[in-house]
């Protein structure tokens, strides 16, 4: 039994599929070439290896992760904004905004009554916006504010320090700016803002895992990657008759002298 009224199940599906394909070349597996295209540092990785007493197989797996995970975040970010197209009343712009939100009904906001519609800009973490970022954000929130006098600015952060809806301030040009109709919201916020349903993020959040695994075991589009790094490291070792520490040395120090 489906127990998100606020998506369908096929919806939900879809969505989940779309954010995997995101990840596109990241899902390609990993050989020996592809893993050192950049250069590891085999002493790190020994290091990191001994220190937190990790197998061979850990210490390349967390690397390839790692490599991996550097680019993710724009996939997921993908995810907390897209999955709103499905939602009653919400739109997913192509440029502008995030997402804006409207009602017929109007919408509630503590501390500003109520409004006809909310724009949002969507972050994935609460520390991923430097000072300038902020600013040219907020300035952006104030302009919208002037053109429509019915409205409010959500700044959304998947990832915040704490559940909240409160008035954002910023430093503007070094002077201190905060307006009520201008605020910072926590993602499961602004879930119920959006569904009227106060635990409707942490309904999503448990449906989730079952529907991945679904979609990545059912679908012939989505691979899970066969790495053969391990597999080619220890090639190199047996073939040199030495160690898989040594085989680890020559991608970053082949040409060095003594390897």
């Amino acid at each position: 039994m489906w127990e998100l009224d606020f998506i369908s199940e096929e919806d939900f599906r879809c969505h989940v599929k779309n954010t995997i394909q995101q990840y596109g070349e990241k899902l390609a597996p990993y050989d020996l070439k592809r893993f050192n295209s950049n250069i590891v540092d085999p002493i790190k990785l020994i290091f990191d290896k001994t220190v937190y007493q990790y197998s061979w197989e850990e210490i390349i797996k967390n690397e390839i992760f790692r490599q991996r995970d550097k680019s993710n975040n724009n996939d997921i970010g993908y995810f907390h904004q897209r999955i709103f197209q499905y939602m009653d009343g919400c739109t997913v712009p192509q440029a502008g905004w995030d997402v804006i939100f409207s009602k017929d009904k109007r919408i509630d906001v503590p501390e500003c009554g109520n409004v006809k519609t909310i724009y949002v800009e969507m972050k994935n973490k609460h520390n991923t916006m430097n000072s300038a970022s902020s600013a040219k954000t907020y300035m952006k929130m104030q302009g919208q504010l002037l053109s429509d006098d019915d409205c409010a600015c959500f700044l959304v952060e998947a990832i915040a320090k704490k559940s909240q809806n409160i008035t954002w301030s910023v430093s503007v040009d070094g002077a201190k700016q905060r307006h009520r109709r201008i605020r910072r919201v926590s993602m499961d916020e602004f879930y119920k803002t959006v569904t009227g349903q106060a635990d409707a993020f942490y309904k999503m959040c448990m449906v989730l895992p079952s529907i991945i695994q679904e979609v990545v075991v059912g679908s012939d589009n989505v691979k899970v990657p066969h790495d053969t790094v391990i597999e080619e490291l220890q090639h190199i070792a047996d073939k040199r008759n030495g160690s898989f520490a040594l085989a680890l040395y020559m991608l970053g120090f082949e040409s060095y002298i003594g390897f």
